[in-house]
């Protein structure tokens, strides 16, 4: 993916830097540089010391085993559950009156629960699965809204040793399906729905016409939050959550896992054709989330740490649950909209609960842009020391927003970058060490050998970008793709051999820092001038008049593709043909002429999943004037239909 020379400058011109404060790095997990050099030189030896700080029921006797590669096996011979390491370890001292989970219902409902009562509820739960015949092995898919069953139901899984395969709430009853088919789940979780916007996901409708006719589901267990499906229980199959657990025990044994069961899968959003179950074990994928959230986030006993995302993404697998309870941190849920009731919702959240990390989103943080500092200005957020954004790059001008507005000028910025396929995250700075840079991700995480290579496999060095890669292997690393190696094989390790092809561009600036461009697919190609959509996305937003933008190429039968802008304007600005022809003059200065859209339009929302992904195909499709490809996991279906009314049969 050789790229346009200007449009790197343009992207490499970024030159402010933010250190770590010195009362930060004074008291930070990891302040020794030193740790990059020691952890790369002996990586098998860096991972097995965080291994270590887990505990085992049996040591391991192999620490990386990659003779069968790419099939790796981690911490061979050891056996351990992540239910005990997320909870039953943290009980023998004063963690177990800590907070585990506080939770927050959009409705205002909240709850918190210890780490001892999420010891009782978890052993109650999994109690429940083993009267419903669920056995070691047996996958259960969860298909719940953001609610305290949802991690319960995870770790009751994880306690048994039966994989979970947890399916976003957003998804159709057809999704579900696809799901649960290639999963051949046993048992299914799900509620009678859940809260969005002061409106209700009907999710057991949902969950009913996903499992009619030949299913493997045999029970489903249904949470009661909204008390709109009491008259769709099927006798014989459905069984509420709260009559299960009534009166099951309130201890269960976990079972010893081997490092490398299944501990979940999780199917991708976006693929097509037969879903692609994306297969994570037990002891690599526990130490990689450990670790990770350790020193990323800089946790401490008293933090009380905020990722915003959905659980039903890897993020909330890894940085809600899994990760923060084994550092036995207290982790924030909460199930609604930011703007619900008020524009104010998350900063309300933060100053409540007195959040002192918050992980979110860079789509979020533009939303945030857009409506204005009135909104973070309501509260007092002095708690928060630490953000974070994940899910894709961020433009320069929103990470300095987010820093200044959100943080107050003094909490360091965490860029992560990482996937589905990794597990945990693999490129960040560790804020007691890394001197920031707005827009970049960084540097690798220590044992992590990241590169840029070109198509013939070329290493390109900084000033460069290209693909982005990963070397070796590395303990989180996806195990496969449930039921069809071949396919991992393939998309995973065929590009270049024996390296982990990440489907992703990447830059290298001087100091050797990442910068990530998005999927390669978000490339265009203007006469012959390889372009990438985050390098016109972050010119325009760029321009103060503009909150958020998203691009796509349009087929033109000249120059073989057109940049296509979507721009939303900040509140008080007016549509306009002077401001269209301004922003395209914009992005021509800050990148080059060949970079320059043919078409702007402006748009009150961009299509986004709930996670907050831009959905790029469905603006193609708008700009195509092609029928709309499947817009089930789109937060709302309303603004791309909106789009395509405005700009659909536009030539």
């Amino acid at each position: 993916m050789t790229q346009n020379t200007g449009a790197f400058e343009a992207l490499l011109q970024e030159d402010r830097t933010y250190p770590p404060p010195p009362d930060f790095a004074a008291h930070a997990n990891i302040a020794d540089p030193a740790v990059y050099e020691e952890a790369n030189r002996d990586p098998q030896a860096f991972w097995a010391r965080f291994a270590g700080e887990l505990d085992w029921f049996k040591p391991w006797d192999t620490v990386l085993d990659w003779s069968n590669a790419p099939f790796a096996q981690w911490f061979v011979g050891g056996q351990l559950n992540v239910s005990y390491n997320c909870i039953d370890r943290h009980l023998n001292g004063p963690r177990k009156n800590k907070a585990a989970i506080i939770w927050e219902g959009e409705p205002g409902d909240w709850q918190v629960y210890t780490y001892r009562d999420l010891y009782r509820e978890v052993c109650k739960f999994a109690n429940g699965l083993k009267s419903l015949g669920v056995e070691k092995g047996d996958r259960v898919t969860i298909y719940l809204p953001m609610v305290p069953e949802l991690p319960i139901a995870m770790l009751a899984c994880a306690r048994i040793g039966a994989p979970h395969s947890i399916v976003f709430g957003g998804f159709s009853a057809e999704s579900l399906r696809d799901r649960i088919e290639d999963s051949q789940s046993k048992v299914m979780i799900t509620a009678d729905g859940g809260w969005r916007r002061g409106n209700i996901i009907p999710l057991k409708q949902n969950a009913d016409a996903s499992i009619e006719g030949d299913t493997p589901v045999e029970n489903v267990v249904v949470v009661r939050r909204t008390a709109h499906a009491d008259d769709m229980m099927q006798a014989g199959r459905d069984v509420w959550w709260h009559d299960l657990v009534a009166n099951q025990p309130l201890t269960c044994e976990p079972e010893p896992m081997d490092s490398e069961d299944m501990l979940f899968m999780l199917y991708t959003s976006g693929t097509t054709g037969k879903p692609k179950g994306i297969v994570h074990t037990t002891g690599g994928y526990l130490t990689g989330t450990y670790a990770t959230s350790k020193w990323i986030f800089d946790l401490k006993e008293d933090d009380v740490y905020w990722c915003t995302a959905d659980i039903g993404w890897v993020t909330g697998h890894s940085y809600i649950v899994y990760g923060p309870l084994a550092n036995g941190a207290t982790s924030v849920m909460y199930e609604g909209s930011p703007d619900w009731p008020d524009r104010d919702r998350f900063w309300a959240i933060v100053e409540k609960y007195g959040c002192t990390i918050c992980y979110t989103a860079p789509t979020a943080i533009r939303t945030f842009m857009r409506w204005g500092e009135e909104y973070p200005n309501r509260h007092d957020m002095s708690s928060l020391r630490l953000l974070g954004t994940v899910g894709e790059p961020i433009n320069p001008e929103a990470w300095v927003w987010y820093w200044q507005h959100i943080g107050g000028g003094r909490c360091p910025v965490v860029d992560t970058w990482w996937q589905t396929e990794t597990g945990a995250v693999m490129i960040a700075p560790l804020p007691g060490i890394t001197t920031l840079k707005p827009g970049s991700a960084t540097q690798a995480f220590p044992g992590i050998e990241a590169a840029i290579l070109d198509e013939q496999g070329n290493e390109i060095g900084p000033g460069g970008g290209g693909y982005l890669v990963i070397r070796q292997p590395w303990p989180s690393m996806l195990r496969g793709i449930y039921g069809d190696p071949e396919r991992f094989v393939q998309q995973y390790w065929s590009n270049y051999e024996g390296i982990y092809f990440t489907s992703d561009g990447a830059k290298l600036d001087e100091e050797s820092y990442y910068w990530l461009l998005g999927r390669v697919d978000d490339v265009i190609n203007v006469s012959a001038h390889r372009i990438s959509t985050m390098e016109v996305e972050s010119a325009l937003v760029d321009n103060l008049k503009v909150a958020e933008a998203a691009c796509i190429g349009r087929s033109h039968e000249v120059k073989g593709q057109a940049i296509v802008a979507f721009v939303t304007l900040k509140d008080q600005v007016g549509r306009s043909d002077a401001v269209i022809a301004e922003l395209k003059q914009h992005v021509a200065g800050k990148i080059g002429p060949m970079a320059r859209p043919d078409d702007i339009y402006f748009a009150a929302e961009l299509p986004k999943t709930r996670s907050g992904k831009i959905m790029r195909r469905l603006l193609r499709d708008v700009a195509e004037g092609r029928a709309l490809g499947d817009t089930t996991t789109l937060a709302d279906p309303a603004v791309v239909e909106m789009l395509k009314e405005q700009y659909g049969d536009e030539e």
